[in-house]
């Protein structure tokens, strides 16, 4: 059993447990089992036709801080990926409303290195051209490839679907020698590799939150973006997965109904106890809470 094969019966063993707010936790305590959801997909891609654009949603226009220069008072001088805006500009953000803001892939002024997440040009090129994207990543060489089922992907999707897996240099060498080698195009199956250089944060959870929170970022042409967590393979074509989500349902954003737990602060509480990041970071996030 490698250390990944350790690591991810760990977090197998804890993911599902409940909390009872009537006892501390207890470990071993018995797992529940889920079932996939029913989901009534289309039979096929033929014949899609996007909606016209919804009346109910909130037209503004957004734009993102690319430099900052070096601040007031301060000799010394980082450049820090998120930026460094204050807790009043951090506010602003919340409101729709046309404005400028830090939104990840700062620099510093002329002659600063970069604040991270570094991509080859013809990546940048090519993910700005992407109008639908599947996107995952795997950093510190922390989990397998898995690769979509290309049974399960119609024609339309494999030509006009771009589907991008983000991995650091130690990840793709990991995966190189267990035999996942990209051809001559870049490509380990359906996935187009991108190779990111300089990650900006030591904590690989941290740094696979940039191409899961940022994919707006990442791909500025892209009118639709699915996530896909690296612990799972994609098994339906993405256009049903866009129509069922998001056309038939009228909706702009999806997201998964957790299988386990409903409440953010039972959600803080099982990262806590899973050491997911270090406790003076909880209480500083969360200096409200009781955890």
């Amino acid at each position: 059993m490698d250390k990944r094969d350790k690591r991810n019966t760990t977090v197998k063993e804890n993911i599902s447990m409940t909390i009872d707010k009537s006892e501390p936790f207890i470990k071993g305590r018995k797992k529940k089992h889920y079932g996939p959801c029913e989901i009534e997909f289309l039979p096929s891609v033929d014949n899609l036709v996007e909606p016209a654009d919804y009346s109910n949603f909130t037209q503004f226009l957004l734009k993102y801080i690319l430099n900052e220069g070096h601040l007031i008072g301060n000799g010394f001088f980082e450049p820090l990926f998120a930026g460094h805006q204050s807790l009043r500009e951090r506010e602003e953000t919340y409101y729709a409303k046309n404005q400028s803001l830090h939104c990840g892939f700062v620099d510093g002024p002329e002659g600063y290195p970069s604040s991270g997440f570094d991509l080859d040009e013809h990546d940048r090129a090519y993910m700005a051209t992407c109008r639908v994207v599947v996107s995952s990543c795997i950093f510190g060489g922390s989990d397998y490839l898995r690769r979509p089922t290309k049974s399960r992907i119609g024609s339309y999707s494999k030509k006009n679907v771009c589907f991008i897996m983000f991995l650091d240099e130690l990840t793709l060498t990991t995966l190189s020698s267990e035999g996942h080698v990209p051809d001559e195009n870049g490509s380990i199956g359906l996935w187009r590799i991108v190779v990111v250089k300089n990650l900006p944060y030591k904590d690989m959870r941290r740094a696979g939150k940039v191409p899961k929170l940022l994919a707006h970022r990442l791909f500025p042409s892209a009118l639709y973006s699915i996530w896909l967590d690296s612990k799972l393979r994609l098994h339906a074509d993405p256009m049903l997965i866009i129509e069922y989500f998001l056309w038939r349902k009228k909706a702009e954003y999806a997201i998964s109904v957790h299988y386990d737990r409903t409440c953010v602060w039972e959600e803080v509480l099982q990262n806590k106890r899973l050491n997911k990041c270090a406790r003076r970071i909880f209480h500083r996030a969360c200096p409200y809470t009781n955890v």
